[in-house]
């Protein structure tokens, strides 16, 4: 098929694009530099630059693709784009990715619609962020958290509106857990090794992780079965904090995380992170698994945390 990858640089893409290729699809991924055009060809792709928030231009480079389907991974959360990461005003920190999660999705949904393309597969966000009542693993069929009156609540709006629009045009959504594997989480394994990622309060908040090889081929198995819905894209492992971040400083060299009260959490990461740390939910991956086929490489990211940082 040809595909169309829309944020083809991003650490997801950048997985996502060599195994579209090694699967004999001819691949278009977008960049907004053309600095980055020569990484895309090295991938396997023909590059293209596109404003993912300029309408014009997304309709430009979608017609001249011809795409048979549209991978929605458009974020701007690196530092390049958005700075340091900064939970306390997750607001700002993912302001723009919020954008693309929805004029920029809203923008590929038209210009889909003008090209004739048929489905699309967009990037949904499945980690500690559950309905924070109940068991401690969603389903699918659970809501997810909109976290209202906090920072985070933007961002979970954005969520869930490509999962509305996109579902609305027959497309599937993938939930990803949080994504670890090569340029995925230097931001936090450098604050463990500097000891100033804590656990906060008895750190019981579940989160969800999964690699991102296994995101990419959970990606290229949607594409492939032109799959309609929401699937949970995560390991076979849902965790408290109090036992995986433990483990990821153990695996990085560093010392034990310390644990600080959630009083002082809250003045200085803000309520989200406290949230997540301490209410925060898993998610199940036995939807995807069961429908998609999909087979993990790395099922635990107890397995994964070790390898990457062997």
């Amino acid at each position: 098929m040809r595909v169309f990858v829309a944020g083809g640089t991003g650490v997801l893409g950048r997985r996502l694009v060599p195994q579209l290729v090694a699967r004999g699809h001819q691949v278009t991924a977008t960049t907004t530099s053309a600095a980055k055009l020569p990484l895309l060809q090295r991938l396997g792709a023909e590059g293209a630059v596109m404003d993912g928030l300029d309408a014009a231009s997304v309709r430009e480079a979608v017609a001249r693709a011809r795409p048979d389907v549209i991978v929605h991974q458009m974020t701007a959360i690196s530092l390049a784009h958005a700075g340091k990461p900064d939970l306390k005003h997750m607001d700002r920190w993912f302001a723009t990715t919020n954008r693309l999660r929805t004029e920029g999705t809203d923008h590929l949904l038209a210009a889909a619609e003008a090209a004739g393309v048929p489905h699309v597969v967009a990037q949904g966000y499945a980690n500690g962020n559950g309905i924070r009542e109940g068991g401690w693993v969603k389903t699918e069929d659970d809501p997810t958290d909109p976290l209202l009156g906090t920072s985070a609540a933007p961002g979970m709006a954005a969520v869930r509106h490509v999962e509305e629009v996109v579902l609305k045009a027959g497309g599937a959504v993938l939930r990803y857990g949080g994504f670890y594997g090569p340029g995925a989480t230097d931001d936090q394994v450098d604050l463990i090794r500097r000891r100033q990622f804590p656990l906060v309060g008895r750190a019981t908040g579940y989160s969800s992780w999964v690699h991102l090889d296994d995101a990419a081929s959970a990606t290229v198995l949607a594409v492939e079965q032109k799959a309609r819905g929401v699937f949970n894209i995560v390991d076979d492992e849902p965790v408290p904090a109090n036992d995986w971040l433990p483990y990821l400083a153990s695996c990085a060299g560093a010392k034990k995380p310390m644990r600080v009260p959630i009083w002082l959490a809250k003045l200085f990461a803000g309520e989200v992170a406290v949230l997540m740390m301490t209410e925060g939910r898993g998610f199940s991956n036995a939807k995807a698994k069961r429908e998609l086929g999909w087979k993990l490489r790395y099922p635990s990211w107890r397995q994964g945390f070790k390898e990457e940082l062997a």
